[in-house]
């Protein structure tokens, strides 16, 4: 997908003992003299018992929250919620909805969310669902959404609009936008989404539209960085174990039996090691983060060996990103992207489990029975748990109130605990990974009884590069992507 390249300028308010608010952008910096109305949810009885509903404008959110006794304030974001003043009248509203890039658990419940808050909230009752993607603002039809037609979405998968990679013309977007008098624009999609609606939101700027663009994140890798995590990761992760206690079945059912299963992660390996701790079955958990190889004192091939031995059978998972670089040099293959930007990868679970066969018939070491279970398609197309349909409401209330507040060119999600607004730069510049240098990887490690497969000077590069000279105890970076003892406790904050 290519987006225009923006001068981006971030908005900073600095404060004492080193406080920074790394603010979004609102309609006033660019909109002069814009009419401002009473909050409907004041007259609305469904919050009257509320004692302090609205959140105050000074209200921020702490990005780094764990700190030394010196440390500075560091860096904040603007707290989600609703305000007392709003820059749209319920009438005035003409609201559209789209789902961009890879299916979500999830997805539907956003949808269905944005649409009854709107509603009920806010009495707004012109809510467009843009079909098929980005492509959709300038070549697909458009669907009415009610509470009526969204009330049972979320108790299905993937989702209503349907969803494209590619097809981002900001030209042709802003002009449909511009055409059919949208003036609120709520883009749900991955990083490579976030970075198109950065550059919507910078057209309908130097246009001097009176539109807002509001973002929610989605990637069930949860490799999106500052927030907390990304919807759909818990459903993923519980549904990962289906695989993999059938995988843990298949293999200690036979002798020398190895159960491999490949669980999503491109970039970052989350689900593989949340599920892998989950699960307590599994003897190998391969991600992104930590290299391996296969051959010699160490390797993956010995670890394997000497498992089968003690006990007999073995669980390995793999996250899809995991030993691509092993896969290139066997492969000789070429670097390929699809519509959004990522890079092809090849079926390392394939590739891993021929590898593992071939080794154990050469020289006919072991008799194993190897079984490979590749549930990803499935994990991405169910519906949403609770955990993350509470989640997805909280994140759908939280744009609206923002793009009703006159806020703009935000994406939303909770920071260490609190929901916040936060600058589309701040969600695309970087990719959110785990620290091999953190506890939690530790924990794995331990769990699994698995060698790291990382000689002492790769650890130290690693520490080096990753934990900052103010680093914390046990490897801990002290920001909201280091150490994640409790990331699916949340604060209901808007």
């Amino acid at each position: 997908m290519d987006h225009q390249p923006i001068d981006y300028k971030p908005k900073i308010s600095n404060g004492d003992a080193g406080y920074f608010l790394e603010d979004v952008p609102h309609f006033t910096d660019y909109i002069p003299d814009i009419p401002t109305y009473s909050n409907p949810l004041q007259d609305n009885p469904a919050y009257s018992v509320v004692k302090q509903y609205f959140v105050n404008t000074d209200d921020t959110v702490a990005q780094k929250i764990v700190v030394h006794k010196n440390s500075p304030r560091g860096r904040h974001f603007r707290r989600a919620g609703p305000r007392q003043r709003v820059y749209f009248e319920s009438d005035e509203v003409h609201a559209c909805i789209v789902t961009c890039g890879g299916l979500c658990p999830g997805l539907n419940t956003v949808i269905r969310e944005i649409v009854c808050g709107l509603y009920h909230m806010y009495g707004v009752n012109k809510v467009l669902g843009i079909e098929g993607g980005y492509r959709g603002f300038y070549a697909r039809n458009t669907v009415t959404l009610t509470p009526k037609v969204v009330n049972d979405i979320h108790k299905r998968g993937g989702t209503i609009l349907g969803t494209s990679r590619g097809g981002h013309d900001t030209s042709k977007i802003v002009d449909s936008i511009q055409d059919r008098g949208i003036n609120q624009v709520y883009i749900i999609g991955g990083d490579g989404t976030q970075k198109g609606a950065s550059v919507i939101y910078e057209e309908i700027k130097r246009r001097g539209l009176k539109v807002a663009v509001a973002g929610v994140p989605k990637t069930i890798d949860n490799d999106i960085p500052v927030i907390d995590k990304s919807f759909g990761f818990d459903t993923a992760v519980e549904e990962a174990q289906r695989a993999i206690n059938a995988a843990h079945v298949e293999a200690e059912s036979v002798e020398n039996g190895i159960g491999i299963v490949k669980l999503m992660g491109r970039y970052s390996g989350f689900i593989a090691m949340y599920a892998t701790l989950a699960s307590r079955d599994v003897d190998c958990c391969l991600i992104p983060e930590s290299p391996f190889y296969l051959e010699g004192p160490g390797g993956l091939y010995e670890f394997i060996e000497r498992r089968l031995k003690e006990s007999g059978h073995m669980v390995i998972v793999v996250a899809e990103g995991a030993g691509q670089e092993l896969l290139a040099e066997s492969m000789r293959s070429m670097d390929q992207q699809d519509a959004s930007g990522n890079k092809l990868l090849q079926d390392v679970g394939h590739w891993i489990s021929q590898k593992i066969r071939e080794h154990f018939t050469r020289g006919k070491k072991m008799a194993i029975t190897l079984k490979y279970i590749d549930p990803t398609y499935m994990i991405r197309a169910i519906p949403s748990n609770a955990s993350d349909n509470v989640y997805c409401t909280l994140l759908a209330h939280s744009a609206v109130h923002g793009a009703m507040a006159g806020y703009t060119g935000f994406t939303v999600g909770p920071v260490n605990g609190r929901h916040a607004y936060i600058p589309f730069n701040c969600v695309i510049e970087t990719q959110n990974k785990v620290v091999i240098t953190d506890r939690m990887w530790a924990r794995l490690l331990s769990s699994t009884n698995q060698p790291s497969f990382s000689c002492a000077k790769d650890v130290q590069e690693d520490k080096r590069e990753e934990v900052p000279s103010t680093a914390l105890l046990d490897g801990q970076n002290g920001s909201s992507q280091g150490e994640k003892d409790g990331i699916s406790v949340r604060s209901p904050d808007p």
